[in-house]
């Protein structure tokens, strides 16, 4: 060892150099000495000189003393030759050592750090592999954190303060960067510390592997087991056998069981026997089970996605409470579907690109715009496929550059925002193109026809302008004023009617300055505060008002104010003059005309009772003469009689006709309801027109069914109503003709029939035939006084029936009369 050769023997050295000197002096010194200290006497003896022998004592100890030395210096040199060859062998041992020691320390399969003293810095001996990712150089070695995992690094920091500062010793594997496992031990030798780190052997790389692996399961699994116990969805385990081996704590609520442990231990399943069944039918196929169930669950169906995982070891499986989401779905495809139907019944035409450009939705109006085949769309073809269908059939502008036009439409996918442009097509339609890109990708396009509304615009400015011209050429006032009250328009016949200069129309006056300035020329202040109101008022709401100003000049002026959806008021003024001294004089003229028909009316019905009586004397008397009660007459008499008794006949039914119009116009008749048998009433009036029938040799026809049976009527009014028409009919029917009467019964009306095959009457006399005093002959064979149909629209009427009558020149004529099953309940009903 370097320290062994400085050693110094000081006292062996001394030792040594006397008994040298003593070797090489003690012949001659001890001679003289001797000699000198012994002297003869005179007698010849022999006596030692004191102080000589003194001197010789000295000297002779000096020598021994020198002999003695020297012989302790040989056996100290003897020894320390020894000694030194003792530790030569051992400085040559240690030595040896230290290279053992300093090559297996810089061995490549193991790095030591040795730290000294507190201010001495740190040696790093040996290296690790460069798989290992630990680094060569020193300086990086000893920054842990840049090769350690994090938690590694802080572990070794922390081992290493303890091991310097209390020395406590550690043997820990830590984790590199690069995943490869390293064993760090600290010990302290002496005033030294120091920390071997090497790799791992294979078993033991593969027990450090296995047991991180194990602590990393270990932790996964509870951290996981911790997991799914908190989560709302129950969850469970079996083992081979099927039985429960743990559930959590979601699957003990939904058991209605106070926890997972007592659900396992008492075995209470969740999912129902046919559940079961079906996941266990499953395993044959696939050891995963996944469906939609429904199961009953706290006394409510519920619907859960299963999943079902058969292991080794046995099952798990996990069930997500999914009824919220089956309804949103359900919702949410209502939704989608109705959506659908709306862009479906929508005139703007909508299609649907995927982020894959190929074509996902489109509606009919999109199909109907471009005329595309219906299998070409539901193959969903590409946005570019499409664009080439459309230009080979003309139905997109026309491009010089097809090809680059078609890119700048492509690239809507990848813009941010919505993108419009307008297509001007051959066929002369113009399309408004809105190209809407999706957020998750794909396109919206709406393609919006515009060339109606462009159309429409152009003739709206040519109205606009049209209206204009009309507004100014019309001679009634027109103003508009504003929400602020003041004038926004007007047409030159407002100025002119009420004397406005143009400067003071040009300077939107306010409706209180117009107000004014008309009050003060034309009066009638409480009209203008009307208009003023109408105008510029506060009311909740603004109604049409309408009104009439006299002017003091004698002219009248009606107006209107008319409130505009954008809060103006539009006034009109119409100066009436003419028209109301004309209404005035035709008013006057309708009361002198109302006064006349009343007159006249009272002088009707006043003759008409006056001529009843005298007229049915007259048949009285005529029937008893033709009786024969007063004489017998001759054949010339009697046919006079005959003549008398029809003509006087026929007078009286005129004069009954006559009062019962003017009964229903005073209001006062009163129907006799009661039940009326369809059959016989019919027969009753057809009883009364026999002669008639007889004289024109008409072919009455009648269609009665014989289950008709009755209706609540006035059975008078009624059998009238079939006589007049019966009558009509065979007055305008040629001799030998054909007359029919038909009945016909429904749920709420019976229908009277009356059709001739005559000649007819005109359309322009068709309106007037149920007029009174409406009477032509067109060929008949009599001319009445025109009562007839009158009287049967009046009667009809009263019991809230109807009359409909078609005829046509040279056919006949049809009357229909509908009268209700009961005419109470029909009054009620309406």
């Amino acid at each position: 060892m370097p320290g062994l050769n400085r050693t110094r023997l000081p006292f062996a050295g001394h030792v040594g150099k006397i008994a040298l000197l003593s070797t090489v002096l003690s012949p001659v010194a001890t001679g003289s000495a001797f000699a000198q200290a012994i002297k003869f006497g005179s007698d010849g003896s022999v006596y030692f000189e004191p102080l000589q022998v003194a001197a010789l004592s000295a000297f002779v100890s000096a020598i021994c003393i020198a002999v003695v030395s020297a012989a302790a210096l040989i056996r100290a040199r003897r020894m320390a030759e020894e000694d030194r060859e003792r530790l030569l062998r051992e400085n040559a041992d240690l030595k040896l050592a230290a290279d053992r020691t300093e090559a297996a320390l810089n061995a490549d399969d193991q790095r030591t750090v040795i730290w000294g003293a507190r201010d001495e810095a740190p040696k790093v001996m040996g290296s690790l592999p460069e798989a290992s990712g630990v680094p060569r150089s020193q300086v990086g070695f000893l920054a842990f954190g840049q090769w350690l995992e994090p938690a590694s690094a802080q572990l070794l920091e922390a081992r290493t303060r303890s091991l310097r500062a209390e020395g406590e010793a550690f043997l820990d594997v830590l984790t590199t960067t690069s995943g490869v496992h390293i064993e760090a031990a600290g010990r302290v030798n002496g005033s030294r510390c120091f920390i071997r780190f090497r790799n791992l052997t294979r078993e033991r790389q593969q027990y450090a592997e296995l047991a991180e692996r194990f602590e990393r399961q270990r932790t996964l699994v509870e951290t996981f087991e911790s997991l799914i116990d908190k989560v709302p969805m129950p969850a469970w385990t079996r083992d081979k056998a099927g039985r429960l081996v743990w559930v959590n704590a979601a699957y003990a609520r939904a058991v209605e069981v106070a926890s997972a442990t007592q659900a396992v231990a008492v075995g209470v399943e969740f999912l129902d026997t046919a559940a079961r069944k079906a996941i266990a039918d499953s395993r044959q196929g696939a050891p995963v089970f996944e469906k939609r169930l429904s199961l009953v669950v706290g006394g409510a169906r519920r619907v859960f996605d299963i999943v079902d995982v058969e292991t080794a070891s046995g099952s798990a499986g996990i069930a997500t409470d999914v009824s919220e989401l089956e309804q949103a779905q359900v919702e949410l495809r209502r939704t989608i579907d109705s959506h659908a139907r709306t862009l479906d019944q929508l005139a703007t035409a909508v299609a649907i690109f995927s982020a894959d450009k190929r074509l996902k939705f489109y509606n009919a109006a999109y199909r109907a715009l471009f005329d595309l085949d219906t299998a070409f769309l539901e193959s969903g073809p590409d946005d570019a496929a499409i664009l080439d269908q459309l230009r080979a059939s003309r139905k997109l502008p026309e491009q010089a550059d097809f090809r680059s036009w078609k890119h700048e439409q492509l690239a809507a996918y990848q813009a941010m925002e919505a993108r419009e442009s307008w297509w001007h097509l051959p066929t002369g339609q113009t399309l408004r193109v809105i190209a809407n890109p999706h957020p998750q990708g794909g396109v919206t396009y709406v393609y919006e026809n515009v060339t109606e509304q462009i159309e429409l615009k152009s003739r709206y400015n040519a109205l606009t302008r049209v209206q204009g011209e009309t507004l100014d050429h019309l001679s009634e006032g027109v103003a508009v004023f504003g929400s602020d009250g003041r004038l926004r328009l007007s047409n030159p016949a407002f100025g002119s009617l009420w004397k406005l200069s143009e400067e003071m129309l040009a300077g939107r006056p306010h409706i209180n300055e117009v107000v004014g300035h008309c009050m003060a020329a034309h009066g009638n202040r409480e009209a203008w505060d009307e208009v003023r109101l109408a105008v510029a008022g506060l009311a909740d709401s603004r109604n049409r008002l309408t009104g009439r100003l006299d002017r003091r000049d004698g002219g009248v002026i009606d107006f209107t104010t008319v409130p505009l959806p954008d809060g103006a008021t539009l006034i009109t003024f119409v100066n009436v003059t003419d028209s109301v001294n004309v209404e005035r004089a035709l008013t006057e003229k309708n009361e002198a005309l109302e006064e006349a028909d009343q007159l006249k009316n009272a002088f009707i019905q006043h003759v008409s009772y006056e001529l009843r009586s005298p007229l049915t004397n007259i048949i009285g008397f005529a029937q008893l003469l033709a009786d024969d009660n007063a004489g017998p007459l001759n054949i010339k008499q009697r046919e006079y009689t005959g003549y008398i008794m029809d003509s006087s006949t026929a007078l009286l039914a005129i004069i009954n006709d006559i009062l019962d119009l003017a009964t229903v116009d005073a209001g006062i008749i009163e129907l006799d309801l009661g039940e009326v048998d369809i059959p016989s009433t019919v027969g009753a009036a057809t009883a009364g027109l026999r002669d008639r029938i007889a004289e024109a040799h008409i072919d009455l026809k009648l269609d009665v069914p014989g289950d008709i049976g009755s209706f609540v009527a006035d059975e008078k009014r009624v059998r009238q109503v079939l006589f007049n028409l019966l009558s009509n009919a065979i007055a305008f029917s040629d001799d030998g003709g054909v007359v029919s009467l038909s009945c016909r019964r429904t749920d709420e009306a019976i229908s009277f029939i009356v059709e001739d095959h005559g000649r007819g009457i005109p359309d322009e006399y068709l309106q007037a035939v149920f007029e009174r005093f409406e009477s032509r002959t067109n060929g008949a064979r009599r001319r009445g006084p025109g009562l007839g149909l009158s009287i049967v629209k009046s009667f009809v009427e009263l019991h809230k029936g109807s009359v409909e009558i078609t005829s046509k020149i040279g056919v006949g004529t049809r009357v229909v009369c509908r009268l209700p099953l009961n005419p109470s309940i029909a009054e009620a009903a309406e």
